[in-house]
């Protein structure tokens, strides 16, 4: 899935693309891809025409595009969903779900889910952290790169959470964008093993482990994103490359680049964990 470098990757594609444009009409192709938006496919292609798109925003793994009248549309890319800009006269993707034109003529906004978990939606604006955001969206915490972010109030919360330190950076209520490639990257520069204990971790660690996440993050942006496969691009079709960076995550049996020692995979919340059993060892009992 989509991770904050990759969707960032595609906002700034957005806001190239779209803002200050005027919306002709829009087009419906598949329910699922806006089953968020109660009203239905009628309600949403008639609330977008006419409508003046913003530019582009983003917390964490979701992006949207801000409306004139305080609305916005809100996507998700779920683990397929792409949001390309296309000419007008291409032929339709096959898994085309939403088109949005623009009364200049230029390119389309095309919506591609293959696997229908992403979505849009057309929402009022909330706030939260600091910022206006999509109501949908106002109980996500705000993502590492905002302004607002709070380090302090981060690292107390993360003590608090008295859960596994991975577990704790999935958490989208205490820190969104990081997801399971990124947080096993971060553990590693870190030197944590994802099953310590957040409680038992000191503020200095607490410190060291966001600095971790922030950096590799945005040397994954620098890439255009991580992709292990044709779903994930930007608004150009073309795929990120970090996948050659990464340190542990998907490298089992691989020397670790720091030690030399074969990375371990383990088993976690129905996915995957990668990490270097020398720089990364286990804890021995919980507190430690």
């Amino acid at each position: 899935m989509p991770e904050l470098p990759e969707v960032e990757v595609v906002r700034r594609g957005l806001e190239r693309w779209v803002s200050g444009r005027v919306v002709a009409h829009a087009e419906v192709f598949h329910p699922r891809a806006i089953r968020r938006h109660v009203p239905g496919a009628v309600e949403f292609v008639s609330r977008l025409k006419g409508r003046t798109v913003g530019s582009a925003e983003r917390r964490g793994k979701y992006l949207w595009l801000p409306l004139d009248g305080s609305e916005a549309i809100l996507a998700h890319l779920g683990m397929s969903g792409q949001l390309l800009m296309v000419e007008p006269d291409s032929a339709p993707e096959k898994h085309l779900r939403v088109r949005i034109a623009f009364t200049d003529g230029g390119p389309d906004l095309r919506f591609v889910d293959q696997r229908t978990f992403g979505h849009v939606l057309v929402t009022a604006m909330g706030h939260s952290g600091g910022r206006p955001v999509p109501e949908p969206i106002v109980h996500i915490a705000a993502d590492p790169f905002e302004t607002h972010f709070d380090d302090e109030k981060f690292a107390s919360r993360l003590r608090a959470k008295q859960t596994e330190v991975k577990r704790a950076l999935l958490d989208q209520s205490l820190i969104s964008g990081v997801g399971n490639i990124y947080a096993d990257e971060a553990l590693w520069r870190a030197g944590l093993h994802g099953v310590r204990p957040t409680g038992a971790l000191t503020k200095p660690k607490i410190a060291e482990l966001l600095a971790a996440a922030r950096q590799v993050m945005a040397a994954a942006l620098s890439e255009g994103g991580t992709s292990f496969d044709s779903l994930y691009v930007n608004v150009n079709g073309e795929s990120g490359y970090f996948d050659r960076s990464l340190a542990v995550y998907g490298r089992r049996d691989e020397p670790c680049p720091r030690c030399g020692a074969p990375i371990v995979r383990e088993s976690f919340m129905n996915r995957s964990s990668y990490s270097c059993p020398r720089c990364q060892p286990r804890p021995r009992k919980a507190g430690l």
